[in-house]
């Protein structure tokens, strides 16, 4: 069965490593023509070389999504270069600073919200109103997390603004489902990333929230774009306004660490 994404046009945000780089090599051999944005051009590069290796095209675009006039010219370029935008992958964001919220400094919150939430926001802001322009809906997912889900011990910028990218998904559908627009978000666990490197590498963290995997392993970024790319698909046609969770068993109840 075919994905139905042949000669369609996608995006993917913070596609210049981890999930979003798998995600643009998948959409490139579903015969999806990838636009990349991110922050460091030389890894956009390379997602883009892998793309073409992947027989597929594509186009890096440098981009902050945390700031309006990047994103809209983002747009501005994806649709120059290719002529349309079909689907999207919001995938940007970082892990900020993870320390109890008394000791969080403003400037940490306002950019880890600025670009997990508002950035999301931007994009979808600009996503649809190029989608509803061309009339012929579209298929968006967000990067959301189960830290949007649940609460997250030292996470709270990062746990309220994946929570704000949960919430901005539902109300989005919901102004789009009769354009035939469809718009959810992922929500993965612990993925073998940089970004989980990061937070998880100290041995003893990394056993503690391996622990709380049931499945016995950390995802990795292949699985989770997987599932975006069938969220995006015509597979998925009834699916809008939900939050998929990937999670290795990590919320189906009470798995404490062994």
């Amino acid at each position: 069965m075919t994905t139905g994404l042949e000669g369609k046009v996608g995006l993917v945000t913070g596609g210049t490593s981890g999930i979003g780089r798998d995600t643009a090599i998948l959409f490139a051999k579903a015969g999806v023509k990838v636009v990349v944005a991110g922050r460091r051009e030389p890894e956009g590069q390379e997602t883009i070389e892998l793309v073409r290796s992947a027989g597929g095209d594509g186009v890096f675009v440098k981009t902050d999504v945390s700031k309006a006039a990047e994103v809209e010219e983002l747009i501005h370029q994806a649709v120059e270069k290719f002529g349309r935008l079909d689907i999207a992958f919001n995938n940007a964001g970082i892990e900020g600073v993870w320390v109890p919220i008394v000791n969080q400094s403003e400037k940490d919150w306002d950019r880890t919200i600025g670009i997990n939430l508002k950035g999301v926001w931007l994009c979808l802001k600009y996503e649809i109103r190029q989608m509803l322009k061309q009339g012929a809906g579209g298929a968006i997912v967000n990067m959301a997390s189960i830290s949007g889900l649940i609460g997250s011990l030292g996470a709270g910028a990062y746990s309220a603004s994946k929570h704000g990218v949960v919430g901005l998904t539902k109300t989005a559908a919901l102004e789009t489902a009769r354009n035939g627009i469809r718009i959810n978000a992922v929500c993965p666990a612990a993925i073998e990333t940089s970004m989980a490197e990061r937070l998880f590498g100290a041995p003893e963290v990394h056993k503690y929230v391996l622990g709380c995997h049931p499945i016995g392993r950390f995802g990795k970024p292949a699985e989770v774009a997987e599932a975006v790319v069938w969220m995006c698909s015509d597979r998925a046609s009834f699916m809008t306004g939900q939050s998929l969770v990937l999670d290795g068993g990590f919320l189906a109840g009470p798995n404490p660490p062994s």
